[in-house]
């Protein structure tokens, strides 16, 4: 067994574990394995251990690697970082998903450049849930209304929320942290409907974010190892 595999079945348990914990269904949460910054053989390399969802931060490191991996069939890219303007047709042709939409330009222009002859784009709102300076995602109290006009786009399907707060010292505090995103996306959702991703938690944070309702979490080094 590789590292990565080993690496991976790891995770697996202790999200396994956090939703046997926490009464979560065992299906509830879906790992997203962020490979920024690692090479092409490593996602490889997880997904030969069955890992199907990838996550990247950088859009020409993405297309890279999805024209590199393209022979692996069910690979799913997920765009985890801040999009530019001007790259969103990169992300709107290469990738599956996107967390990070956070303006109403920028859903619009994927909307306009996704590609005709694929799926609807599947993306998540970005919400900047606590106020941290300097952060990415919109302010908690324009999710609302920017949610319902990114439900409305023709080639996008609103999946729901991406958080990223900011780190806590402890268990408790990291689900307080969590609490309010769980509590805006119910809100949203009942407006909306039809929103069953809640994007949030990372290998540190990753017990607490089960624990407040996280539908997919995001990991990265705990599975591919530090990065340099």
């Amino acid at each position: 067994m590789s590292m990565i595999s080993d690496n991976l079945s790891k995770v697996k348990a202790q999200i396994d574990a956090a939703c046997e914990e926490f009464a979560r269904s065992p299906h509830a949460v879906q790992l997203l394995a962020v490979s920024k910054t690692f090479p092409a053989q490593a996602v490889r390399e997880a997904y030969a251990a069955g890992q199907r969802a990838f996550g990247e931060n950088y859009i020409q490191e993405g297309v890279e690697k999805t024209l590199a991996l393209a022979d692996l069939p069910g690979i799913e890219w997920h765009m985890i970082g801040p999009i530019q303007s001007n790259k969103t047709r990169l992300v709107a042709e290469y990738f599956q998903w996107v967390h990070s939409v956070d303006r109403l330009k920028i859903a619009q222009r994927l909307s306009e450049q996704r590609p005709a002859h694929l799926p609807p784009l599947q993306v998540c709102l970005q919400v900047n849930i606590d106020g941290g300076a300097n952060k990415s995602g919109c302010r908690p109290q324009e999710a609302l209304q920017l949610a319902c006009e990114m439900a409305g786009l023709p080639r996008l399907q609103l999946r729901g929320l991406m958080v990223i707060p900011e780190s806590a010292p402890d268990f408790i505090a990291s689900c307080a942290a969590f609490m309010p995103a769980k509590i805006l996306f119910d809100q949203i959702n009942q407006a909306v409907g039809g929103m069953d991703t809640l994007s949030m938690g990372m290998s540190a944070d990753l017990r607490a974010a089960v624990k407040a309702g996280s539908t997919m979490v995001r990991v990265g080094t705990a599975i591919f190892g530090s990065r340099g």
